[in-house]
C-alpha cells in the first residue's frame, strides 16, 4: 500500500479546505519590530528569524545542555492565533535535524557559491559562503542550501539543511559571508547586524545587549577560521540533548516494562479467520492493553500526554491504551514456526495494511508472522485532528505525544508476541503447537511512513534488533514540501498560514515536537549507539529512486546519521545529478554485516532539485516491497543480519 490517501479521506479534506474559503486571509505581515517583543534583531524580515538560535533561550543550570528554549513572540495564523511556545520551551535545544533559516534579499545562491544539493561536499570548502561549526570541536558542519521555490520573491527563505543531523547536546555557530546577487554585487548587512558588527555601543543603545551576546558567536567562528571580513549574519544554536529528545518516551517505556515485568501484556484475541488465501493460513485480530499517559480516558485523538509534578508523563489512575493488532500466519507456519516481526502502516493507514498482497508475500516466502497495529498520533482515526491541527499549530503536541504512546503500544504489542501469542490456541496449530518459533528475535519492517518512525520504534525498542525500513526518511521538515501525498494537506496549512517566510518558520518549529515520535529524534541512538535499556540495531532502508512520496534525499541524511553504508554500484553512471553522488555514505560491494541503504531505480524521472514535489513520471514508491528479490534481501537480513547482493553485482533495477 502507497502512503497516497484513501479517496474517502481526500473527499474530506477537500470539504475541509473548500470550507476556509469563509476565512479572511490577510496580506503577509510587516518585518518584526526589534524593539520589547523578544524578537532577535539582527534578521528583521520576520520574528524568530534567524532560525533556530540561542537567542531563543536563556540559561538553566537543571537541563542537560544548560539551556532551555524561551521562545515569547511566535508565528500566528490567518486568525490572529499565535502558536502557544509552552510546549516548545519545554526543550534544552533544538532539533538535531533543523534546516536553518534567514532572509537574504536578492540572494543568488550560485553566484554566491553557495553549496547546492547536488554538491554537498562544496558545503566544506575553506571559502564557502555558508559555514557551520561546531563551537567546541571545531568540526564544519555539511549541509545543501536553497531558496524557497514555493515563496514569492519578497518572503523567500534561504533555507540551509544539515546533510548528517548534527549532534545532541552541541552547540553549533552559523555564518552567511560574501554572498552575492544575480549581478554578482555584494549583499551588504542590515543596518541592525552591520551596527553590532561595529564599535561597543552604549548600554542605552537598544542593540547593545545584542551585541554582547553575538561577542561569543563571533570569537567563537574567529577560533575556528572564519573571520569577520564579508560577513552578512552570524548567530549560534544549540542542538537538543538526548534526555531531551528520547527521556519522555524511555520514560514510560521503563515505568511500564518494569510493571509488567516478564509477564505478556494482556491481550483479547477477537476475530480468527482461517484459509484466508493461497499464501495466509490464518488471520488473527485482536486488542493488546497498555498503559495509557494521554491525559483522557483511553487517549483518543486530540489527547496530550498527562504530566506529573516533575514534567514527565504520568498516568491518570487505571488509563489504558487498547493497542488494536492484526496478525498474518503464513501457510508455511503449520510446517516450520513462522518468525515473529512487527509491520509498520503508512501514511494515516491501519493496522490493516499488514494484509497487503506485498506483506502477504513476505511472510509466505521467507516465514514471518507478520502483526501490525496503529501509529497513533498518525493513524486513520487522527485524520480530522491531523487537519484541525492544521490551522492551529498550538495543538501539534496532540500529534507528537499521541505518537509517543505509539512507539509504548508498539513495544507492547512485541512483547506479546514474544510472551504470549504462542500460548493462545489463534496461535497454535491442531494439535496445540505453536506456530510461532519462540526462539527467534522480534523484527521489524515498515514501509513509508512505517519506515520514517520505525527507526525510532527501533531505538526505543528493547527486543527489536534488526529492522527494515521502506522507502524511509526522516525530518518532516524536509519531507513535507518535497512530498506529493501532502499536497491536499498543504492547502489547510496555505490557508492558515499564508504568509510563506511563517510557514517555513512554522515547520521547523513543529520539527522539534516531531522529533519525538520520528526517526530524527533518535537516529544518533538507532543502531551502533543505543539508547539506555536496548540493545545495539542493525538496519536495512530501501530507497526507491525519484519516489514522489518520500524524498529520497532525506533517507541520504539518515543513512550518513546512522552509518550506514550504500550498496555499489548505487545506480547506472549518469542517472544521479549529483557531482558526488551519494556523498559522505561510505559504499559496499557484494555483502555487508552492518546497516545499509540499498537504492532500487524503476526508471522514474530525477526528483526536483527544489524543494517541491516531483511531478513527472510514474511513482516508484511501491516498488522495492513488490519486488521479490528485495523481499529476498529484507529476508536474509532479519534472519541473519547480513545484506546480500541480490542485483547480480549491478545497481537495483526494477522493471515496473
Amino acid at each position: 500500500m502507497a502512503l497516497r490517501l484513501p479517496h474517502r479521506t481526500l473527499a474530506a479534506l477537500a470539504a475541509v479546505v473548500a470550507s476556509l474559503a469563509l476565512v479572511a486571509v490577510p496580506p503577509p505581515a510587516a518585518a518584526a519590530d526589534p524593539g520589547g517583543d523578544g524578537c532577535d534583531p539582527i534578521d528583521p524580515a520576520a520574528c524568530l528569524l534567524p532560525f533556530p538560535s540561542d537567542w531563543y533561550t536563556v540559561r538553566d543550570a537543571r537541563t542537560q545542555t544548560g539551556r532551555r528554549v524561551h521562545m515569547g513572540a511566535t508565528v500566528k495564523n490567518a486568525l490572529g492565533a499565535p502558536i502557544s511556545p509552552g510546549e516548545w520551551n519545554r526543550a534544552d535545544g533544538f532539533s538535531p535535524g533543523s534546516m536553518l533559516l534567514s532572509r537574504v534579499p536578492g540572494v543568488d545562491l550560485a553566484r554566491s557559491g553557495a553549496a547546492p544539493i547536488t554538491d554537498i561536499g562544496a558545503s566544506l570548502r575553506r571559502d564557502a559562503p555558508i559555514v557551520i561549526v561546531d563551537t567546541a570541536t571545531g568540526e564544519r558542519w555539511p549541509y545543501w542550501a536553497e531558496l524557497d521555490a514555493n515563496a514569492p520573491d519578497d518572503r523567500k527563505a534561504l533555507i540551509v539543511r544539515p546533510a548528517r543531523n548534527f549532534r545532541e547536546g552541541h552547540r553549533y555557530a552559523v555564518a552567511l559571508r560574501n554572498l552575492r546577487d544575480a549581478s554578482g554585487n555584494p549583499i551588504e548587512p542590515n543596518g541592525a547586524f552591520a551596527k553590532i558588527l561595529g564599535p561597543r555601543l552604549p548600554d542605552g543603545d537598544p542593540l547593545a545587549a545584542r551585541q554582547r551576546r553575538e561577542r561569543g558567536v563571533l570569537a567563537a567562528l574567529e577560533r575556528h577560521g572564519v573571520r569577520r571580513d564579508g560577513l552578512y549574519l552570524a548567530w549560534d544554536f544549540t542542538v537538543a540533548s538526548r534526555q531531551s529528545l528520547a527521556g519522555q518516551v524511555l520514560h514510560m517505556r521503563d515505568e511500564a516494562l518494569r510493571d509488567l515485568g516478564r509477564r505478556s501484556p494482556s491481550f483479547t484475541v477477537t476475530q480468527v479467520t482461517d484459509d484466508v488465501d493461497d499464501k495466509i493460513a490464518r488471520e488473527v485480530k485482536g486488542v493488546v492493553q497498555a498503559p495509557s499517559y494521554l491525559d483522557l480516558p483511553g487517549g483518543p485523538p486530540g489527547s496530550s500526554l498527562h504530566r506529573g509534578r516533575d514534567g514527565m508523563p504520568s498516568r491518570l489512575p487505571g488509563n489504558t491504551q487498547s493497542v488494536p493488532f492484526q496478525c498474518e500466519i503464513p501457510r508455511s507456519a503449520f510446517t516450520r514456526p513462522a518468525r515473529p516481526a512487527l509491520y509498520g502502516h503508512g501514511l494515516l493507514g491501519s493496522e490493516g495494511e499488514v494484509g497487503a498482497g506485498n506483506v502477504k508475500a513476505m511472510a509466505a516466502e521467507h516465514g514471518f508472522m507478520f502483526c501490525a497495529t496503529k501509529w497513533i498520533g498518525m493513524a486513520d482515526e487522527d485524520i480530522p485532528n491531523v487537519a484541525g491541527v492544521l490551522t492551529d499549530l498550538t495543538r501539534f503536541e496532540t500529534i507528537a505525544d499521541r505518537l509517543q504512546q505509539g512507539l509504548l503500544g508498539f513495544t507492547f504489542l512485541g512483547r506479546a508476541m514474544t510472551r504470549g501469542f504462542a500460548g493462545h490456541e489463534a496461535f497454535q496449530d491442531h494439535a496445540g503447537r505453536s506456530l510461532i518459533d519462540r526462539r527467534a528475535g522480534l523484527a521489524y519492517d515498515g514501509n513509508s511512513q512505517g519506515g520514517i518512525m520505525g527507526g525510532a520504534l527501533t531505538a526505543v525498542s528493547p527486543d527489536i534488533r534488526r529492522a527494515v525500513l521502506g522507502v524511509p526518511a526522516m525530518n518532516y521538515t524536509t519531507l513535507l514540501n518535497r512530498s506529493s501525498a501532502f499536497t491536499q494537506f498543504a492547502q489547510l496549512l496555505d490557508a492558515f498560514y499564508p504568509d510563506k517566510l511563517d510557514q517555513q518558520i512554522a515547520l521547523a518549529l513543529i520539527q522539534m515536537l516531531w522529533d519525538r515520535g520520528e526517526n530524527n529524534g533518535y537516529a544518533w541512538h538507532m543502531t551502533d549507539d543505543p539508547l539506555p535499556g536496548t540493545p545495539e540495531h542493525r538496519v536495512l532502508m530501501h530507497v526507491a529512486f525519484g519516489d514522489h512520496q518520500v524524498a529520497p534525499v532525506a533517507a541520504e541524511v539518515q543513512a550518513r546519521t546512522i552509518g550506514a553504508r550504500v550498496h555499489a554500484p548505487v545506480v547506472t553512471p549518469g542517472r544521479s545529478p549529483d557531482k558526488v553522488p551519494y556523498w559522505g555514505i561510505p559504499a559496499f560491494g557484494s555483502s555487508h554485516a552492518g546497516s545499509a541503504m540499498v537504492v532500487w531505480d524503476s526508471g522514474s524521472p530525477v526528483p526536483p532539485l527544489t524543494n517541491t514535489p516531483p511531478a513527472e513520471g510514474r511513482d516508484p514508491h511501491s516498488d522495492p516491497r513488490g519486488n521479490a528479490d528485495a523481499r529476498r534481501q529484507k529476508a536474509v537480513f532479519l534472519t541473519t543480519g547480513r545484506i546480500v547482493d541480490v542485483c547480480g553485482g549491478g545497481p537495483c533495477v526494477i522493471t515496473p
